[in-house]
């Protein structure tokens, strides 16, 4: 049998010279990953005073955390739908409003009802900014641009949650710090909203809609000096091929797509269920369990992980085209388990002291060990499995699969430390990692340096 032969990627290309539309464009991709990284990161601080604030259960600060959540997952359902028929930019503007609005009734809020309100609408709003904004800025960016944007977007979002960390710690000793908490999320969202107010519908957008003097005049605002004739010629001519190529959604069910569905939904539900998020949310609730002595301390422990997580995503960035994406995500998962172990040895001995800072430190080397392998290869693997036809919503379903397991993991956090006890809880995380390493030994491929042709022609042999 003859071995395939797989096109590597060519880098030795020069990119052109970066101006202030690179600027703008990458300021607008790091805000789209800000909305979510912030968003996720602040509940973290917020939810220690939520409780004494509304007197709320474990279950219903479960449900705080939850509620964004599947907002979330419907905003991110519905974001594909409605971009493509009014635009990228228009639902993008919108979805900015909706951030700034949610992000000041939760601030504000002197009821359950507003508060949940708020959550809800925020979350929506990060579910389309999720699919949306990655989708608007490939297609507007020069294709030698494009790598650097999406990199731009993965880092914000760490850095999202490093800064809502920093927020949570600054405001931890303020009355109704956690107001100033949740309402400082809205002005990421106005600077968004700025951004597109700027930046030009996508040119592929208006030539699909057979608009092309609009994609000519959003062509030459994107490219400067640059003549656009002979990109807009292909570009017109790349949507006219790909409207005959656009499959049903039923093309979903296809022998040849039933690997990379499994891949990106299991790698989606894995992400989630091996508790990197219930550790993100509920970072300074574990320490203050695992014995620091102070809201405060906690939220400084939180800040110290959200900085390894921003520097590792870093070291991955870094590591991801030359060690590949198959090695680091088990490298990753293996620290993942080991930590995970020790953080349930920890509590099962019930460190006090100095010795509670190794749970401290294993939170840390667990967020680190993601930040290298589960977190950012799950979001490449799906921009590169699925064949191009159905790549948009075998994405989409991936990142609904994401953020639903995220509502639920979520969601029963609290009441798994009530029921089961805390070493219980990362135990079962633990098992989670190991069926996690099992999936990745058995079914995920290694898509270093081969096409996004070849990965669609010879997935089952990668």
């Amino acid at each position: 049998m003859n071995t395939p032969t797989y096109t590597k990627v060519d880098s030795a290309l020069s990119p052109p010279k970066k101006d202030f539309r690179f600027l703008l464009m990458a300021i607008v991709a790091g805000l789209g990953g800000l909305l979510f990284g912030y968003d996720s990161g602040v509940v973290a601080g917020v939810l220690l005073f939520l409780r004494g604030t509304f007197h709320l259960s474990a279950s219903m600060l479960g449900l705080f955390v939850a509620i964004a959540l599947g907002a979330a997952a419907v905003g991110a359902a519905f974001a594909g739908v409605l971009s493509d028929t009014f635009g990228r930019r228009p639902v993008l503007i919108i979805t900015a409003i909706m951030f700034i609005l949610g992000a000041l009734l939760a601030a504000l809020s002197e009821s359950v009802a507003m508060l949940f309100i708020g959550r809800i609408a925020e979350g929506a709003a990060i579910g389309v900014s999720s699919v949306l904004t990655p989708l608007y800025l490939a297609e507007i960016a020069a294709t030698h641009w494009r790598g650097a944007i999406v990199t731009i977007n993965q880092f914000y979002i760490t850095f999202g949650i490093f800064l809502s960390y920093l927020v949570d710690y600054a405001l931890s000793g303020t009355t109704g710090g956690w107001r100033w908490m949740l309402g400082l999320g809205a002005v990421p969202g106005v600077i968004l909203l700025t951004g597109m107010l700027v930046l030009p519908e996508s040119p592929r957008w208006l030539a699909g809609h057979n608009l092309l003097e609009k994609a000519r005049v959003a062509l030459r605002f994107l490219r400067g000096s640059l003549d656009v004739q002979a990109e807009l010629d292909h570009l017109h001519k790349d949507v006219v091929e790909d409207g005959r190529r656009a499959a049903p959604w039923v093309r979903l069910l296809q022998k040849d797509v039933r690997k990379p569905l499994i891949i990106g939904v299991g790698l989606a539900i894995f992400q989630q269920i091996t508790g990197i998020n219930a550790v993100i949310y509920f970072a300074p609730t574990i320490f203050q369990d695992a014995g620091l002595s102070s809201a405060s301390v906690s939220i400084l422990a939180t800040v110290g992980v959200g900085a390894v997580n921003v520097i590792m995503t870093l070291v991955s960035m870094r590591l991801m085209d030359s060690v590949g994406r198959r090695k680091l995500l088990l490298w990753g998962l293996c620290g993942m388990l080991t930590t995970l172990i020790i953080i349930g040895l920890g509590f099962t001995l019930n460190l006090h002291g100095t010795l509670s800072y190794l749970v401290v430190f294993m939170v840390a080397a667990f967020v680190g060990f993601f930040a290298i392998g589960l977190g950012p290869v799950f979001w490449l693997l799906i921009s590169e499995i699925f064949p191009l036809a159905i790549r948009g919503r075998g994405a989409s379903i991936a990142t609904i699969a994401n953020w639903v397991s995220n509502m639920i993991v979520s969601g029963i956090f609290l009441d798994l430390l009530l029921t089961i006890g805390r070493s219980s809880t990362f135990f079962l995380y633990a098992g989670m990692t190991v069926l996690a390493i099992l999936f990745t030994l058995w079914v995920v491929p290694e898509t270093k340096g081969v096409s996004l042709e070849d990965i669609e022609s010879h997935i089952d042999t990668l």
